[in-house]
């Protein structure tokens, strides 16, 4: 299954990629560092300082491989009722932005036009530091003006999507695009 940023079982997916990942870049440093040792018989060889280096890129998959355990994506059955919700509106799930105090994770958000909505599951996610982190990160990327509104109470979120379904489309969908790109990158 493939990964892509903002579909649903984004997470799920990932953290199975960089599970086999981050075992192979193990498995390959623990396989020269043996080689080594076995050619040799002593730990003292250029085998063992190329093992050594490739932990490195291990250790980091590693760090990402923790992150993304961490990270809860969108439940099936909020994914069920959300999709119905859409509407004409493009739906993002499983984003999980990380700050340096906190890490916040927004199971749908949705852009139109000068408004984003997101629903982040009751306990998840602190709503009003998330729409600080999320204000403050679009600011930086050159969107002014934008309107967030972070929910984690589903029924109301959903009247909000129905709403902003019913209002006729008047953002620009570059524009919607282009902040759908900022939030892609800022997530995990």
């Amino acid at each position: 299954m493939r990964a892509v940023k903002g579909n649903f079982g984004y997470l799920k997916a990932k953290r199975f990629q960089v599970l086999i990942r981050t075992i192979l870049y193990f498995a390959i440093a623990l396989a020269l560092f043996i080689a080594g040792y076995v050619t040799t018989g002593t730990r003292k060889n250029l085998l063992t300082v190329v093992a050594v280096l490739g932990c490195l890129p291990a250790c980091k998959s590693m760090v990402q491989l923790i992150m993304l355990f961490r990270a809860k994506g969108c439940s099936e059955e909020d994914h069920r009722i959300l999709a119905r919700l859409e509407g004409r509106l493009v739906g993002m799930y499983d984003l999980y932005f990380t700050s340096y105090q906190k890490n916040f994770a927004v199971s749908h958000m949705v852009v139109d036009g000068k408004v984003i909505l997101g629903y982040g599951k009751k306990g998840e996610c602190d709503l009003k530091a998330c729409e600080e982190h999320l204000q403050t990160m679009l600011k930086q990327g050159g969107f002014k003006d934008i309107t967030l509104k972070l929910s984690d109470d589903l029924e109301k979120y959903g009247k909000q999507l129905e709403n902003l379904n019913q209002m006729e489309g008047q953002g620009n969908p570059e524009k919607e695009d282009e902040i759908r790109v900022l939030l892609y990158e800022i997530s995990l």
